[in-house]
């Protein structure tokens, strides 16, 4: 159960004194009835959306709320970045949402693909964590024509990237042509895919990620757009 003011604040539809005025103005419905008490407690439950509307609008989904986005090229995954973030492609209020949103891992700014975003904390870290071995596949575009050699290299465990001491984990490789391959792995390191390629003499010219665990980045999810996962989507990630 919880408030009705502080769980509207705590979903962004403004302070507790702004929700105080959509309570009294009338524009807050929960199954068909008009609520009057900013103070009432309610059940928050998934089905909450169905239940109750403000200003005729579905409420937005309470915590713990995860989704997917086909992450555009240009835009960046953190608030701290410089530049157009991933937050900016959804509803407004949700920067006020707490808990607050956060990208499951991050994709660079000249990386596009399936990106996941919550407030749900265990989530996000049973997906990041390298032991949880949640495999990523990326489909990179190259620069030189690929040797054959790098499916050996990569899958070898011992591949060690510039700077660092302890060596990657085995990654699979499947060439789709001479300049473009599909790379899977399941760890999260800087810019790891594009290190992979340069350690082995390439350049990464494009790269998207279309796949995480079992979860595939829908065709008819278009750059920009995103979806609320469904419970089957959560299974497939871990299945």
């Amino acid at each position: 159960m919880a408030r009705l003011d502080r769980l509207l604040a705590n979903l962004g539809y403004g302070s507790r004194r702004e929700v105080n005025s959509l309570v009294r103005d009338g524009k807050v419905v929960l199954d068909g009835a008009t609520l009057k008490d900013a103070g009432a407690r309610i059940a928050v439950t998934a089905d909450l959306p169905a239940r109750m509307t403000i200003s005729g609008v579905a409420v937005d989904p309470p915590a713990p709320l995860t989704l997917m986005m086909h992450k555009p090229l240009g835009v960046v995954c953190s608030h701290k970045e410089v530049g157009r973030s991933v937050y900016e492609l959804l509803p407004h209020r949700w920067r006020a949402r707490m808990p607050g949103l956060s990208t499951v891992g991050r994709l660079d700014k000249e990386t596009s693909g399936l990106l996941l975003i919550t407030d749900d904390g265990p989530f996000l870290h049973r997906v990041i964590s390298p032991r949880a071995h949640v495999a990523k596949r990326y489909v990179a575009t190259l620069d030189r024509p690929m040797s054959g050699e790098e499916g050996g290299i990569f899958a070898a465990g011992t591949l060690m990237l510039e700077g660092e001491t302890d060596p990657l984990e085995p990654a699979v490789l499947e060439a789709l042509g001479t300049h473009q391959a599909q790379l899977t792995i399941t760890e999260g390191r800087y810019h790891q895919v594009r290190r992979m390629f340069a350690a082995v003499g390439n350049h990464v010219t494009a790269l998207h990620r279309d796949r995480i665990g079992g979860l595939g980045l829908p065709g008819d999810l278009e750059p920009g757009a995103w979806r609320l996962l469904t419970p089957a989507d959560h299974a497939a990630i871990f299945g």
